[in-house]
């Protein structure tokens, strides 16, 4: 089969590679049909992983139709389109019980040494508790497709930090980030009833696409006067903070944002992110709660509301691209050219 390949940074092929066949009693064979770019893996574009060798499959992002099962395998059959969230999981553990399925000490991560999301197919081990079923009705349906696939990651990741930043109706919120997990973010903020929506960006196109999602304001500074600007619109801060992008700037910023006793929600990866206690956080009585988004936890929900109508992440999938051009994707993506390429292989 094909599938995208790590080489080097700026260097992703699409190659063959061996078929996956099962191999656990508790797999599932699964022919992708949709994936992603994700922003985390440009930091793998990049050469930012220091971990991530040449020869590593890539891709974290898909949605398919499955093609065997294991025997011990239950809750999806052969034709079934399932979607599966960015990290495999048992499903039966007290983490996974608790809904925090990314600890889960069975689980793990797709790509790496493993199968990546970005494919023809995949072996997807603990298929029972990662696989999240697409209702028979979506099929055929590509705007409810393309609605669905951003749930694998960045609209479960921009509800997470929502959640983790306590937004609740009435509220204000403000998002740190104009990525495809901040535009998610604005969209998981006015879905929990945030009144108020204000986005920190720098790009003028994401920040008109946050608007129309339902950002109410929109702030173009950057470091302290970002902080500032929030503040005056405010009247002294957002008491929810969502910090969307995993840098020292974009949580110094989302920290300085925060009103007095409010909550940062941090979902960005982090990369070289320092946060001082004492000097940001106690003497304001700032919380700082997430991490990584347990996207398992959150599919159901997501993808009942966008079933509904109520729910829509597509715009942010603003690239479509065969697999074969997958590299196209990064090189947009890095540029800035593009919010979030979807890889289609069909």
């Amino acid at each position: 089969m094909r599938a995208a390949v790590f080489h080097g940074p700026a260097d992703i092929r699409v190659e063959d590679v061996p078929d996956p066949r099962i191999e656990r009693p508790d797999d599932a064979l699964v022919r992708i049909t949709h994936a992603c770019v994700c922003g985390s893996d440009l930091w793998i574009y990049r050469g930012a992983e220091a971990w991530y060798r040449p020869g590593m499959r890539i891709g974290h992002e898909w949605m398919g139709v499955v093609e065997a099962v294991g025997p011990e395998v239950r809750t999806v059959r052969p034709g079934d389109r399932v979607i599966a969230p960015f990290a495999f999981s048992d499903g039966t553990c007290g983490f996974c019980r608790e809904g925090l399925h990314t600890s889960c000490p069975r689980g793990g991560y797709w790509a790496g040494a493993g199968d990546g999301g970005q494919a023809e197919a995949i072996r997807c081990p603990l298929a029972d508790g990662t696989l999240v079923r697409v209702p028979d009705l979506v099929a055929g349906d590509e705007a409810l497709l393309r609605a669905i696939l951003p749930l694998s990651d960045v609209m479960s990741t921009g509800h997470h930090a929502a959640v983790s930043a306590g937004v609740r109706p009435g509220t204000t919120a403000c998002v740190v980030g104009d990525g495809a997990v901040g535009l998610c973010g604005v969209l998981a903020a006015r879905r929990l009833g945030a009144e108020r929506v204000i986005v920190v960006g720098h790009h003028q196109e994401r920040l008109a696409l946050a608007r129309r999602l339902g950002a109410t304001d929109v702030v173009t500074a950057r470091g302290d006067a970002a902080a500032a600007a929030v503040a005056e619109l405010t009247g002294g801060g957002a008491r929810s903070v969502l910090e969307c992008v995993g840098a020292q700037p974009a949580m110094e910023t989302a920290i300085a944002a925060c009103r007095d006793g409010g909550t940062v929600g941090f979902v960005g990866w982090p990369h070289g992110v320092r946060i001082d206690a004492g000097a940001q956080l106690y003497g304001r009585n700032v919380g700082v709660r997430g991490g990584v988004c347990p996207a398992r936890a959150y599919i159901p929900e997501l993808m009942a509301d966008v079933l509904a109508g109520r729910l829509d992440p597509s715009p942010v999938l603003d690239l479509v691209v065969p697999l074969e051009e997958v590299a196209r994707g990064y090189a947009a993506m890095d540029a800035r050219e593009a919010v979030k390429a979807m890889v289609v292989t069909g």
